[in-house]
């Protein structure tokens, strides 16, 4: 250490090393790139953007967090221990993030592309459960409320093989409230309940971009008990990347106990 009019000065080996910019813009790129990925779906849930306007949102963060961890990675060298700037930790934190947040979005690619691209799910392909009270919600669907017939019956078929009623021994009067009490546990907001006909009605919307599915539910007598028929549509889109196969996988389970 050096001195100058009898004060301590740094030399130049000792000097502060500046903190990378390249570390910091991985971290930056990382967050921003997870600030879009839930916008993407919360915009299109609070009528901020269509949901196609949504899916483009989608993918800019999803590119923002592949360059966040081609960045994080580059950060990481330039800022390593011992070298001549700082910020390894904050390049590492921009990497880690990128990965999760690049990581989700390709599961959720790999997933849409495993999945029958359909949105309409039933366990009567044959003759499935029809809507009533929904149609008048349904007038400005892109989705009809009508089902697709065979061809979508065959690629359910292929796609969700284990999807088929439930049979029961217990009587359609003891598996209506049953049915009702199941669908209001799974968050869905009842729009018929016809105990005489065996018929609910209900509507269901998705956590991330609150797309509204609708399900009706059918409930007939047979010679073993009850008959539970479930089908489950989406309003809009092509492909429900599996939403609807899970719903009412979900609601036959809970309605087995």
């Amino acid at each position: 250490m050096s001195t100058t009019a009898g004060t301590p000065t740094r030399s130049a080996s000792q000097a502060p090393r500046r903190l990378s910019v390249v570390a910091t813009a991985a971290l930056a790129l990382a967050l921003l790139g997870i600030v879009l990925l839930a916008l993407a779906g919360l915009g299109t849930r609070w009528g901020w953007w269509p949901f196609p306007t949504g899916f483009r949102v989608l993918g800019w963060g999803f590119y923002l967090e592949c360059a966040a961890v081609l960045v994080g990675i580059v950060g990481a060298v330039v800022a390593r221990p011992g070298g001549g700037r700082r910020g390894f930790r904050v390049a590492l934190l921009g990497l880690v993030v990128g990965l999760v947040g690049a990581g989700v979005m390709v599961r959720w690619l790999v997933r849409a592309r495993s999945v029958p691209p359909i949105h309409d799910i039933t366990t009567d392909v044959v003759n499935p459960p029809l809507f009533v009270a929904v149609l008048p919600l349904r007038k400005d669907a892109a989705n009809p409320a009508a089902y697709g017939g065979q061809e979508v019956a065959a690629q359910q078929q292929r796609g969700y093989p284990d999807i088929r009623p439930l049979v029961t021994p217990r009587t359609p009067e003891q598996m209506y409230p049953l049915a009702l009490d199941v669908a209001r546990q799974m968050g869905m907001t009842i729009d018929a309940a016809v105990p005489a006909e065996g018929r609910i009605e209900a509507t269901a919307t998705t956590f991330w971009f609150g797309f509204k599915d609708d399900v009706v539910v059918r409930i007939s007598r047979v010679p073993e008990g009850s008959r539970v028929d479930v089908r489950s549509v989406s309003r809009v889109g092509g492909s429900d990347v599996g939403t609807n196969a899970h719903r009412v996988r979900e609601y036959l389970k809970r309605l087995q106990g």
